[in-house]
């Protein structure tokens, strides 16, 4: 799997907010102590999903995530640099759910043609072959026998068919206790995985057909305000403020009327905020679809007015997600800039960037700026045309350095981590309360949507 690493080029900051950013930083440094013995004591309580990605945005005057996959691809975007962390974390993760496993068997996408896909894959399977297990891929297509992708990165992928045994799904007799999902079921509960004696990781009721951003990020808000509480620093400087707009169909225009109102409640909250702190910058809002991922169903509106005036193609665009669903529940989130740019080629010219973090377990274990040329600090980066440059940092960064400037590579990525596992923490808090709501479906009472695998 290595590769030779090339080291990208150091990301900057937008000269501005270099000053805040010191501010939070060394703040958060000086208190790393306190902020990892609560961690500690959560995680304890609130085990970590397997594994997640959390894309940030940094401001300078404030860093908060702006959304966090349970599932991710990517895995072929890290700096090979913190290979080592990603091994030691999943040989830790699986343990926790087998403690026996020899095996793991990889549910993925769908879509398994997206050549950018099956490279994040591939890199997915030689992380798990790395901490020792053996790794079969089982597609939920209906093949009848192994698919094979020869991909550009020159690995060779394949895919088998899986079939239900009892309570057991198997590859050509290939059966282990764990399967390791990632896929993020955007388009409903798959009945093949329900009621397995294996262990499912992470679960499928994680996928999107039962989680939602708005959820997400309420419980990820409180867990900021218990932190800060703790380290005396004020918690909108490390999370988006948001409003949540029920039920809402924009190609029937109906739900316009709050969706109108809420965005100029949350602009006018963000203003006085950006006042309070001494920011010039002007506020917007980013309204995105409450579930789902790929950067589908998502605008940013720097007026209430912007809400009521889309044409017909962008209200069609607002309207579909992944896998052709609808969206009928939107999460408007107070839009983060992006004041950091990264190069992406020898050029040397830079380009609007945000980091994307990854923890296995709850460790980081790495991560990627994703850039784009045609995007510019207030506007989505997750949209066709992006590109992905692993992160420019050569050690891995799980402790901060006190005696170096806080702005130094080993303590910007310590900074990170800590946002990151916030959110990280905010989705263990939702599984929990997932499962405490949980109740046998019936007849006539239905868990989620359905699709037939």
């Amino acid at each position: 799997m290595p590769f030779e690493h090339i080291r990208p080029p150091h990301p900057e900051l937008d000269a501005h907010y270099c000053g805040p950013l010191l501010e939070i930083e060394s703040h958060i440094i000086c208190q790393h102590r306190q902020i990892e013995s609560w961690f500690r004591s959560q995680w304890l309580q609130h085990p970590a999903p397997f594994y997640a990605s959390v894309d940030l945005r940094n401001a300078g005057f404030k860093l908060a995530p702006v959304d966090t996959n349970l599932f991710p691809a990517g895995f072929n975007n890290l700096n090979h640099i913190f290979d080592p962390l990603m091994v030691q974390a999943i040989q830790a993760a699986v343990e926790h759910s087998c403690p026996e496993a020899h095996d793991v068997l990889i549910i993925p996408e769908r879509h398994t043609r997206n050549l950018f896909y099956l490279e994040s894959l591939a890199a997915l399977v030689d992380f798990v072959e790395m901490a020792g297990f053996g790794v079969r891929i089982g597609s939920l297509e209906p093949i009848d026998e192994p698919v094979h992708f020869d991909l550009p990165s020159g690995r060779r992928l394949t895919q088998h068919p899986i079939c239900r045994v009892g309570q057991r799904i198997e590859v050509d007799g290939f059966s282990p206790c764990t399967i390791l999902l990632n896929n993020d079921l955007s388009g409903g509960r798959i009945p093949i995985l329900d009621d397995l004696e294996q262990t499912v990781i992470p679960p499928a009721e994680l996928g999107w057909w039962n989680r939602s951003k708005s959820d997400h990020f309420t419980i990820y808000q409180q867990l900021v305000r218990e932190l800060c509480a703790v380290i005396e620093l004020d918690p909108w400087l490390l999370m988006p403020l948001m409003r949540d707009c029920g039920q809402i169909d924009f190609l029937k225009r109906e739900g316009e009327a709050c969706l109108e109102q809420q965005v100029r409640e949350l602009l006018a909250e963000i203003q006085g905020k950006y006042d309070a702190h001494g920011i010039r910058e002007k506020p917007f809002v980013v309204i995105k679809a409450d579930a789902g991922t790929y950067g589908m169903g998502v605008m940013t509106a720097q007026s209430a007015e912007e809400v009521t005036q889309l044409n017909r193609k962008q209200r069609t665009r607002m309207q579909a997600s992944k896998e052709g669903l609808g969206i009928n529940r939107v999460l408007i989130q107070e839009g983060i800039h992006s004041f950091e740019k990264v190069a992406i080629d020898d050029s040397g010219e830079k380009f609007v960037a945000e980091p994307v973090i990854y923890m296995v377990d709850h460790f980081v274990v790495g991560g990627f700026y994703r850039v784009h040329t045609k995007k510019g600090v207030n506007e989505s980066l997750n949209s066709p045309g992006a590109s992905f440059v692993p992160l420019p940092f050569n050690e891995a960064c799980s402790l901060p350095s006190p005696s170096a400037s806080p702005d130094s590579e080993r303590n910007r990525l310590y900074v990170y981590g800590v946002v990151a596992r916030l959110a990280l923490l905010a989705a263990a808090y939702e599984h929990q309360e997932i499962q405490a709501k949980a109740a046998p479906a019936t007849a006539d009472q239905p868990v989620g949507r359905e699709v037939i695998a």
